[in-house]
């Protein structure tokens, strides 16, 4: 049975895509069929790091495909071991059906009340509006600096919700847009620094996928 993963976020520019890739890479690596549903036709920003992966010759192949809407990349699942949606900028009616279908929906989140709100306010209307349930959601938080304070202060926020926080967080690297630019992941950087930091938390959430999926 395939397994379902949805990366998604109530704002553009939370990380999705960079998280979406990470996971890809990284369920590939272990021999995994992975597909990531790009649901972002407007830009289709993985679909453009898909094809840079694919000039550079990098291991693993990973599948991307634009969709217009995530009932398309359902029907087509079977095909692969692993779906991944990386969800469109800004949360829709869409990013319910995602969240629904998925085994796991990790929510990227920076550590500024501009960026919490929001995302702790998808995550109740996903449980409270939709039905998803309050162990499938997770946060990841990215885009962090250099001060471990302010990361602790964003745990302390979110762990005063009903939802649980990934080990570890993502911070805003040149390494990370390099690779990137190279067709790699989050993980496939060759800075070792930026590379075990994001492992940590990509490691988390499969960690999590195996527990929900045992």
């Amino acid at each position: 049975m395939t397994g379902i993963i949805a990366v998604v976020s109530q704002k553009g520019g939370a990380t999705k895509s960079s998280i979406a890739r990470a996971l890809s890479t990284a369920f590939a690596a272990a021999g995994w069929q992975t597909e990531i549903a790009d649901m972002d036709i407007d830009q289709g920003t993985a679909t453009a790091w898909q094809q840079r992966r694919l000039r550079a010759n990098v291991e693993p192949t990973i599948t991307v495909r634009q969709f217009g809407n995530p009932e398309q990349a359902l029907s087509k699942a079977s095909n692969c071991d692993m779906l991944i949606f990386d969800g469109a900028p800004k949360a829709s009616k869409a990013t319910a059906v995602m969240a629904k279908a998925a085994d796991l929906v990790i929510i990227p989140t920076g550590v500024s009340l501009d960026d919490l709100e929001p995302a702790v306010a998808l995550a109740n209307a996903l449980v409270d509006r939709d039905g998803v349930p309050v162990n499938r959601i997770v946060f990841a938080l990215s885009l962090t600096g250099t001060s471990t304070l302010e990361v602790d202060e964003a745990r302390t926020y979110l762990g005063k919700t009903r939802f649980d926080v990934l080990d570890g967080s993502i911070p805003k690297k040149t390494a990370f847009s390099r690779a990137h630019d190279a067709g790699l992941s989050l993980i496939e950087t060759p800075f070792k620094g930026p590379r075990e930091q994001a492992a940590q938390v990509i490691s988390a959430a499969v960690a999590r996928f195996e527990a929900l999926t045992a």
